[in-house]
């Protein structure tokens, strides 16, 4: 991850803080938040959905994802009850209809965009927040990876990217956050060639909803999905069908995330607090055994150069007396040599004066 440890221990030592002087963290709030007035949202008219993918498409391309293994325009995925990954920030499944067997029901699935959402209630650095716009955003340079948000996420969007070994991060749905901001549409909205997906202000949104429902009273149900569960999100839903048979919880009910969390998470501050004085531990122990690992390192250098001095040494001095030896050899051998060609010289000489 990007975050250093002395910028975690900042972090944390400034939550460790938050405790002693008692303020209250975004986790462990206890009043009822009823979103930004003029924040946007997306409905999703399930009715209208005919599971062609171009969303999911659409998402891959807008938020520069990896391609999929199988293709977009493979519909065969529908047979497969899919969830959201690091790769995918929305999926469509396929569900039976039961009052139609032959005319299945599809629905996209991505991060509701809660007004107060669970992941940012239990995130206590701060890396989730709820923008005045609508989306739930993620600050990458701050998570320590810790993957609470994943485990409150009522609705188990958020995804980690596990085979990213160097800086991993919580992936999902921004609600297209950045195009938002450019005055733009969600990728997913702009592409859906049915308009199952409907974007703008959300208490317009939901007029457009009740609307719906009002003029057809016999095609849906007369709840819109998202109003009021767990306190309110960014993404609502109208259908035709159960809720809860197309893969919906309807078991949450409408109190907000830091409500239920405030309670366990108000420690989480106190325990957090004691997180520099694990670290720093964990920190002394690993400098520790860097420190002798070093010296062990340095002292098997030193032996290792010692033994092969030592050995260099004696080759050399047995390659000197080797030399020396052979020198005094090639001596003798030079000096005999010469003394055999005097004395011929000498016979050869007598030998002559003898014969005149």
């Amino acid at each position: 991850m990007s975050l250093t440890r002395r910028k975690f221990l900042g972090w944390v030592g400034a939550a460790g803080a938050g405790a002693v002087i008692g303020k209250n963290a975004s986790a462990s709030t206890t009043e009822h938040f009823k979103g930004y007035p003029n924040s946007f949202a997306v409905l999703h008219d399930i009715t209208l959905c005919v599971g062609c993918r171009s969303c999911e498409a659409a998402c891959n391309k807008v938020n520069e994802l990896p391609p999929p293994d199988r293709p977009f325009t493979d519909l065969s995925v529908l047979n497969e009850r899919r969830r959201t990954t690091a790769k995918a920030y929305t999926v469509v499944n396929r569900f039976q209809n039961r009052k139609s067997p032959q005319h299945p029901v599809f629905a996209k699935k991505q991060c509701n965009h809660c007004l107060e959402p669970a992941c940012a209630s239990a995130c206590f650095v701060r890396a989730f927040r709820k923008t005045p716009e609508g989306p739930v955003v993620y600050d990458p340079s701050v998570c320590v990876g810790c993957r609470y948000c994943m485990v409150a996420c009522p609705f188990g969007i958020p995804a980690y990217e596990y085979d990213n070994a160097f800086s991993p991060k919580v992936m999902k749905c921004t609600m297209c956050y950045p195009r938002v901001m450019k005055g733009q549409l969600p990728g997913c909205v702009e592409a859906c060639p049915r308009e199952a997906l409907t974007f703008g202000k959300r208490k317009d949104v939901l007029e457009i909803a009740r609307q719906r429902i009002h003029d057809n009273p016999g095609r849906y149900l007369n709840h819109i999905y998202g109003e009021t569960e767990m306190g309110g999100a960014s993404w609502l839903y109208i259908s035709g069908a159960p809720y809860q048979e197309i893969g919906m919880r309807e078991d949450l009910g409408v109190t907000p995330a830091p409500e239920l969390t405030s309670g366990a998470l108000s420690v989480v501050p106190m325990v957090v607090g004691l997180w520099p004085v694990l670290l720093t531990g964990i920190y002394a122990i690993t400098q520790r055994k860097e420190k002798v690992a070093a010296e062990e390192k340095a002292a098997a250098v030193a032996e290792a150069v010692e033994k092969s001095e030592s050995s260099a040494r004696q080759a050399l001095s047995d390659a000197l007396n080797k030399a020396h030896k052979e020198a005094l050899k090639e001596k003798d051998a030079a000096v005999q040599q010469a003394v055999k060609k005097a004395l011929a010289e000498a016979a050869s000489s007598k030998a002559e004066e003898a014969a005149h």
